[in-house]
Formats: C-alpha cells, sequence, structure tokens
C-alpha cells in the first residue's frame, strides 16, 4: 500500500452506523477501537464529520484510549472542520469555529420551510430530537430527529433520492450556501466553502503534510455526498460501504 502520514476517516457509516442514543449500545465497537488505537501508533489519525464535538464525544472518544501519547496523534474536526481540535497535556483544545450569523441561520430555517412545503415533506408525527438543529457553524436537517433510532434511519432514505430531491430545491433557496447530503437522514448546510474539504485543508496545513500523503476514507463519495469534496484534494480516496469495510482498510494499513 502507498505509504501515507494522515489517514482521515468520516464517522456515520464508515467509524459507526448512526448516532444513537443508547447508552448501551455504543456505536464505535471494540474492534474498531482497537484497531484506531493501533493506528494512532503508526499514523496521525483525523476524524472529519457533520456531527457536534458532543457527538464526537459520545461516539468517539469514549471509546478510544486514554493515553495521551496516542492521543496526540488524533486530530477531530466536527462540523466538517469548522473547528480543529488538538490534544493538548490538559486535555482536547477545540478554537472557537467559524459560527453562522443569526442572520444566516434564519434565511437558512425559511429555506427549509419553502423546501419542505414544495417536495412534500411533512414532519413524522412521532420525532426523536430536534429536526433542525442548530450547531453553530452548521444548520442539519434529520428527518426523524437527531436521536432517532438507527433502524428507523436506515430504512427511510437508502437510495438518497428522497435527500437528493430536497438538495436540489434548497440549493435553489440558498445558494450562497453549501449543502451535502450527511449521515443516514441529513443535509447539512454551512456557508459557503465549509465542507470536507475546507477541513481536510486545515489539518494537511496544520501538520505540513502533502495531500499526496493523506488517504481519505468515507462512505458518501458520491455526487452531493457530504464526503464528495474530499475528491477535489488530489488526495487518495476510499469509498466504503460500512464499518466493517473500514476495518479491512485500517488492518491493511497497520500490515
Amino acid at each position: 500500500m502507498k505509504k501515507f502520514e494522515l489517514i482521515a476517516f468520516d464517522i456515520d457509516g464508515t467509524l459507526t452506523r448512526s448516532k444513537s442514543p443508547l447508552e448501551d449500545n455504543p456505536l464505535i465497537d471494540t474492534d474498531m477501537s482497537d484497531l484506531l488505537n493501533r493506528l494512532m501508533t503508526k499514523y496521525k489519525v483525523a476524524i472529519i464529520s457533520g456531527a457536534s464535538m458532543k457527538q464526537f464525544e459520545t461516539q468517539i472518544l469514549k471509546h478510544l484510549s486514554q493515553d495521551a501519547d496516542k492521543l496526540k496523534n488524533l486530530y477531530l474536526l466536527p462540523t466538517n472542520g469548522t473547528t480543529l481540535c488538538a490534544y493538548e497535556k490538559d486535555g482536547w483544545l477545540c478554537p472557537t469555529p467559524n459560527a453562522l450569523t443569526d442572520a444566516e441561520k434564519q434565511e437558512i430555517y425559511i429555506a427549509f420551510d419553502k423546501m419542505f412545503a414544495e417536495v412534500g415533506f411533512s414532519i413524522p408525527k412521532r420525532v426523536y430530537g430536534e429536526i433542525i438543529e442548530d450547531r453553530g457553524s452548521q444548520i442539519t436537517f434529520s428527518a426523524f430527529g437527531q436521536k432517532a433510532p438507527i433502524e428507523l434511519k436506515e430504512t427511510w432514505d437508502k437510495d438518497h433520492n428522497k435527500r437528493r430531491q430536497m438538495l436540489s430545491v434548497l440549493k435553489k433557496y440558498l445558494p450562497d450556501f453549501a449543502s451535502h447530503i450527511g449521515g443516514t437522514t441529513s443535509i447539512d448546510v454551512t456557508k459557503k466553502g465549509i465542507d470536507k474539504a475546507y477541513g481536510l485543508k486545515r489539518i494537511l496545513k496544520h501538520l505540513n503534510v502533502a495531500n499526496e500523503k493523506l488517504l481519505y476514507i468515507g462512505d458518501e463519495l458520491f455526487p452531493d455526498g457530504n464526503d464528495a469534496p474530499a475528491l477535489t484534494l488530489g488526495a487518495e480516496c476510499r469509498a466504503v460501504q460500512n464499518p466493517e469495510e473500514t476495518k479491512g482498510v485500517i488492518l491493511e494499513l497497520l500490515k
């Protein structure tokens, strides 16, 4: 395998199935946590997602080694890299993200309402958390709410056609923003130019690593997928369909 210096991962569908509210059902399993712990002894590792830092902590960090020598090789990029979190001796240092203004957020909320009416989407009678969540630097729509059961989320839009239709309408109302399909039921909206390419460029510059020394692994490298911007960097990208395929890639890297 080509020699890399930085290995970057998406979360949902790549390292884990999806978010879950169940504490007894950790979303990064013991095999994956072991593989990531081993990977951090050999490479710099970055994890980038539309998720908030709080979700990173629940889905990833609480299941990883707390060994400082390993964690110093781990970099977290919540909300598609609008902030870059690095481990310091006193814990995780996360600079203030490039937040949306109140006026920008209001414009996005109005656009979602118009899009829902145009495509005929009705908010389900039972929801699990917020349908539209303010993550500071990103607004995220989730069809059943952020804490919906995994089984429900995975059956709603397997082929992404529902969200592709939503996205085509949403972009009409938000020409000055970036919109991408994310997770299993989500659409992420950020400022224009803020996407995973933006976040990955930040970590490459921070670590002084050349683009060709990056391997990016994600499950949404298709057009309009939130991993697709990584394809513009000239780095190697590996598409996976689930965490089991990701484990296979990590095992190759550890050989």
